[in-house]
C-alpha cells in the first residue's frame, strides 16, 4: 500500500478529489487530501495574514500529525510550490514527489515569478477590483468540466489570499534529492504555463514524465486514468 498525500491546487480544497479516494482504495492505496488554511471547509479562516508559508505549513503539521511515512506527495497545479516547500522540510516522512501540471519552483520564486509579470499585474488587478487587494478570484473551471461538477464545485470555491502567490518559497536544504515525477496534462489551455516544466522534466534523467489526455484538473475529468497513472508511478497497478 502507498499513501498519497495531496497538496492541492489554488481556489479548491481536499473535496476536490473526491472521486479519486474510491478508486485509489480500490487499488489497495489510501489518499489524504488535507485543505489549506482560508480554502473550502477552512474559508472562515482566510485573511490577508495567509501565505505559501503556511500552507506548507498545513500539510506538514498532517504528516506530523497522522505519522505519515513513505508518502508519495502530490502537487497539483499551484499545490507544487506547496509539495516543494513540503518536501524540504519534511524530507524524511516522504518517498516520492509527482508533480501533476504544477509549478516547479526554485529557491527564492514566488508563483507570480514563474507566470510572468503581465499574468502577475493582470492578477493584482482583478484582486484590487474585486477582492479588496487580498482576495483572488478564481479562475474559470476548464471548459470540459461536466456540468454535475461545474454545479458542486463552483460555489465551494473561494477566493485565494494573495500572499500564497506573491511569498517567495524559501528552501532550507537546496534541490531535492527525492525521486521526481511530472504529469503533464496534455490537453492545455491558452497561456498554458506548466509547458515549461514538462519540458525540463521530460529532458531530465533524474526526473521520470509521463502524460495525461486531460485537461488541467484530471482528478475530477479523467480520474480513471489518473488513477492509473499514480498506481504506475507508485509500482502497482489500478
Amino acid at each position: 500500500m502507498v499513501t498519497f498525500v495531496v497538496a492541492h491546487g489554488a481556489w479548491g480544497a481536499g473535496y476536490t478529489w473526491r472521486k479519486m479516494h474510491p478508486l485509489l482504495a480500490a487499488a489497495g492505496h489510501r489518499l489524504v487530501t488535507p485543505t489549506y488554511t482560508g480554502l473550502g471547509e477552512r474559508v472562515h479562516l482566510a485573511s490577508r495574514a495567509v501565505d505559501l508559508d503556511l500552507h506548507i505549513r498545513d500539510v506538514e503539521a498532517v504528516l506530523f500529525h497522522e505519522d505519515l511515512r513513505n508518502v508519495h506527495l502530490v502537487g497539483h497545479s499551484y499545490g507544487g510550490m506547496v509539495a516543494t516547500g513540503v518536501a524540504d522540510r519534511a524530507r524524511e516522512r516522504i518517498s516520492a514527489l509527482i508533480y501533476l501540471d504544477a509549478f516547479v519552483p526554485r529557491d527564492g520564486l514566488s508563483l507570480f515569478d514563474l507566470i510572468g509579470p503581465e499574468a502577475r499585474a493582470a492578477k493584482q488587478a482583478e484582486t484590487d477590483r474585486e477582492g479588496e487587494g487580498w482576495r483572488m478570484p478564481p479562475n474559470p473551471s476548464p471548459a470540459d468540466t461536466p456540468a454535475a461538477d461545474l454545479a458542486f464545485l463552483t460555489p465551494r470555491r473561494h477566493p485565494q489570499p494573495i500572499g500564497t502567490f506573491s511569498q517567495p518559497l524559501r528552501l532550507q536544504h537546496g534541490e531535492t534529492t527525492l525521486p521526481r515525477a511530472y504529469i503533464y496534462c496534455s490537453r492545455a489551455a491558452p497561456g498554458d504555463v506548466f509547458g515549461q516544466f514538462a519540458r525540463m522534466a521530460r529532458s531530465d534523467p533524474r526526473w521520470r514524465y509521463e502524460e495525461i489526455d486531460a485537461t488541467h484538473n484530471p482528478h475530477v475529468t479523467a480520474p480513471d486514468e489518473l488513477a492509473r497513472l499514480l498506481c504506475k508511478l507508485a509500482g502497482g497497478t489500478s
